[in-house]
């Protein structure tokens, strides 16, 4: 199938790079040099990673001194974690059932008494189980909840995460690589200790990432070596990232006001998938969601073959999370919540973007129940 023939709904595992943001790479790679060198070229490339920290800080609510550059949001959250943890900051780790893999499993190896706090039914973190623990808890604790569910799309009430971690005088570190460049993101405003984010959710490169790290905070390192990022990060910098981070971030930030549109063609596709299957369950639809994010399944289908089936058509969807090496499965988050077998072993996750059209989603609806009918006829047959 010609690649103008196909649509790509999986911004949510990555989104496509940007065209700016494509130009202002090329022209970093066009030029030779070393952030950490003195010559003119060197320090060409310093100017570059300074204007993209200040940038990013900007468009993320924090200041320039707290965004430190990684290799992204998984390396964001380890050096959260890890940094906590190992410096003493903290004897245990609070995180929850349904947070990124690169959370749960830092989490895990670090602290063997690890506290994670269950989700509800409707796909949010049980605030009263986080109260509990914290209350339990036998010394200095750090919460890690993520602010938006890279699969159901569902916005965490992080505010309340917040302020139930100041009262028990616990760390606070956010997951923010979904929300970023979807829904208004600002560190300040949150109050949390540490934020993670990631350039590749919003248009910019696969490969960079960042720490908002609040002013004043002492962590651990993840890696030792050249001493750069102030210290906190060893490695040289990846320039042409790192800048087009930056532009892909102030990009995402002034077209916010696009996600309105955006939220109402993935109303309007939901609409499309009842009219023509009234059994679909649309998860977590009845809170606050990504306006581009949409969860769905019909009881007693297999997600695997649907999604196999869809690509052959042409629509590239996925059935959750992107970060198991290719892997399709039954999803962690839906059993979290509490959600059938029988139901979540048919999930498909649409992530729309802002290059998706009307047509796309119309086509992904009636692919999608033909696919269905075929797989109900099948198992019906046999």
């Amino acid at each position: 199938m010609a690649p103008s023939s196909r649509s790509y709904l999986d911004y949510n595992a990555s989104a496509p790079v940007l065209p700016c943001v494509a130009d202002a790479m090329l022209e970093v790679l066009a030029s030779p040099g070393n952030a950490s060198s003195v010559h003119q070229s060197g320090r060409e490339f310093r100017r570059r990673i300074e204007e993209a920290r200040v940038q990013i800080a900007g468009s993320a609510g924090a200041q320039s001194s707290e965004v430190i550059f990684t290799s992204g949001g998984t390396e964001a959250n380890a050096l959260a974690l890890s940094g906590s943890f190992n410096s003493g900051c903290c004897r245990r780790i609070v995180t929850s059932a349904i947070e990124h893999p690169s959370v749960l499993d830092m989490a895990a190896h670090l602290d063997q008494d690890i506290a994670r706090i269950p989700a509800t039914a409707r796909g949010i973190v049980d605030l009263d189980a986080l109260d509990d623990q914290l209350k339990r808890a036998d010394g200095p604790c750090l919460v890690s909840v993520m602010m938006a569910n890279n699969e159901t799309g569902a916005l965490q009430p992080i505010q309340d995460v917040v302020s139930l971690a100041r009262k028990y005088e616990a760390l606070i570190h956010v997951d923010a690589v979904q929300a970023f460049g979807k829904v208004p993101v600002s560190f300040a405003n949150l109050g949390a200790d540490m934020m993670s984010l990631s350039a590749h959710k919003i248009g910019g490169p696969q490969g960079v990432g960042a720490l908002v790290l609040r002013d004043g905070l002492e962590i651990g390192l993840l890696q030792r070596g050249g001493g750069q990022e102030t210290g906190r990060r060893a490695g040289t910098e990846n320039t042409a990232g790192v800048v087009g981070f930056g532009v892909a971030a102030q990009t995402a930030v002034a077209c916010l006001g696009d996600m309105a549109g955006l939220a109402a063609l993935r109303d309007q596709m939901e609409t499309g998938l009842r009219k023509i299957c009234s059994g679909v369950t649309v998860f977590c639809e009845q809170e606050a969601r990504l306006p581009n994010t949409s969860y769905f399944s019909v009881e007693g289908l297999n997600a695997e073959t649907l999604v196999i089936a869809l690509d052959l058509d042409g629509l590239e969807v996925s059935s959750g999370s992107a970060c198991s090496s290719g892997k399709v499965g039954q999803s962690r988050i839906l059993a979290a919540m509490g959600v059938p077998d029988n139901l979540a072993r048919g999930a498909i996750r649409v992530s729309l973007g802002r290059g998706t059209t009307q047509a796309e989603t119309d086509r992904l609806v009636n692919v999608w129940h033909a696919a269905c009918q075929r797989q109900l006829a099948y198992q019906g047959a046999a």
